[in-house]
Order: C-alpha cells, then sequence, then structure tokens
C-alpha cells in the first residue's frame, strides 16, 4: 500500500511540474513584447492591458451579437390561441408553469429543477404570432441577480415569474404565442 501511495504521489508531482513547465514555455515563447504570446494550437490568449484587468480572446470567433434566440421560435406555427413552448438548450433545468396568453401580455413562472441554488441569471423568450401562425415579432423577460440579492437566508427562490408585453406595434394582432428559455444560469 505504501509503495502505491508514494507512486501516485510521485505521478501527481510529475503532473503538476509538466503543466508547470508548459506555462513556463508558453510565458518564454512570447516575441520580447508583453501580450504577444506565441501560440501553436487554437485557445484562448491572454493579454496584458496597462492599467486594466488581463482580458482573453478566442481567436477566430467573434463576440457575440444581439440577445440570445431560439430557432425553435422561428420555426413554430401556433393556432390561434395556443400557448407553445419552445424547445431550447435548457430544456431538461426547469418547467414552465401557469402560462397565460390574453393577447397583450404572456405570464407564467419558471421553475428551476436541475438543483436547488441560487439563480444569477434568466431570460425568457416569447414570439408572438398572427392568426395565420406567422411570427410577428419577439419580447423577453430578463431577470440578473444584483448585488442586494444575494444576500439570502434559508432555501434559494427556485420558481421565477414572468410577464413579458407584446411589443405595441403588434398590438392587437397577436392570437398565440410560444415561450423559451435562451439562458438559464445558477450557481
Amino acid at each position: 500500500m505504501r509503495l502505491r501511495s508514494r507512486t501516485a504521489a510521485v505521478a501527481g508531482l510529475l503532473a503538476a511540474v509538466l503543466v508547470a513547465a508548459v506555462v513556463a514555455f508558453a510565458i518564454v515563447g512570447t516575441k520580447g513584447t508583453a501580450g504577444n504570446v506565441a501560440s501553436a494550437a487554437p485557445g484562448p490568449v491572454a493579454t496584458a492591458q496597462s492599467g486594466s484587468a488581463a482580458r482573453t480572446s478566442f481567436p477566430g470567433l467573434g463576440a457575440a451579437k444581439g440577445e440570445p434566440e431560439l430557432a425553435s421560435i422561428k420555426a413554430a406555427r401556433p393556432r390561434s390561441g395556443q400557448i407553445l413552448q419552445a424547445r431550447g438548450p435548457f430544456d431538461d433545468r426547469f418547467v414552465l408553469e401557469n402560462p397565460t396568453f390574453n393577447g397583450s401580455v404572456v405570464s407564467g413562472a419558471v421553475l428551476v429543477t436541475s438543483d436547488v441554488s441560487d439563480l444569477l441569471e434568466l431570460q425568457v423568450l416569447a414570439g408572438f404570432y398572427d392568426k395565420g401562425g406567422n411570427l410577428l415579432g419577439t419580447n423577453r423577460f430578463v431577470h440578473h441577480l444584483g448585488a442586494d440579492s444575494h444576500a439570502h437566508a434559508g432555501v434559494p427562490q427556485e420558481r421565477t415569474k414572468f410577464i413579458i408585453r407584446v411589443p405595441a406595434a403588434l398590438a392587437h394582432r397577436a392570437v398565440s404565442v410560444t415561450i423559451g428559455v435562451p439562458v438559464l444560469v445558477n450557481e
């Protein structure tokens, strides 16, 4: 047993030395200018910024533009009066509760089922449709955990109520809705 634990300890130490050597090689491999790290493989590149925090970029990956969307909202064709749940990347982590739509407002609640932790970010996206099932437009509910709201006593809130208004330009034309969650972040 002692030999195995010593072998495991030596292997762990060698792995740590190898990681340190790779990091040191990356630093030594600079072109002599702060922030210009030579990299043979694509991946994050940390750059030094004078007077600010370090910034990481991913070569070839552009910054996101606009708010996150759900392709399933564009593809849906709900019948008049229907409320459908749009497919999204977090469907296995929440339950949509009591959705209602009165022609001008869609409301309900998102119950997080994945774990019991603080909800940091949530976006609920609603798509509004005309009588023919054509998408007229969208609107969204956004929840951010503020610095003040992080201090809590007891079990974190797992249910978040939402209200999303039909955009004024679509008033009196929206007769059905789809609801989806493009953003869900919890601790």
